[in-house]
């Protein structure tokens, strides 16, 4: 359960779809330890890698996991929102390559 005054460790992992295996690939993954909504952490996750790669013709989507709670599934039709940015707070906790993405 989230709690946004308790911080938990939040693990994600961003994956590939294989469209011909019709598997999801494991392409990197991280954790952090945060107090944010464990959701936002994948948006700001998968805009990041999304900003950061040339994905035409993939599929992409990033599984969040926390210590307590169940596995969420962030895809890039959640990142459409147009007022949508990512929490600084959330920034400063991801690695410097998706940090840097992020930036530009």
């Amino acid at each position: 359960m989230y709690r946004e005054d308790m911080p938990c460790c939040v693990r994600w992992e961003i994956q590939m779809h294989e469209r011909f295996s019709g598997v999801w690939i494991c392409k990197d993954y991280g954790r952090a330890t945060i107090s944010a909504n464990p959701t936002e952490v994948g948006r700001a996750v998968l805009a990041a890698y999304l900003a950061g790669q040339d994905s035409r013709g993939e599929t992409f989507r990033v599984t969040i996991r926390t210590d307590s709670g169940n596995p969420s599934v962030v895809t890039p039709g959640q990142l459409t929102e147009p007022s949508w940015t990512a929490d600084p707070a959330i920034c400063q906790v991801l690695p410097a390559y998706l940090r840097n993405a992020l930036a530009t």
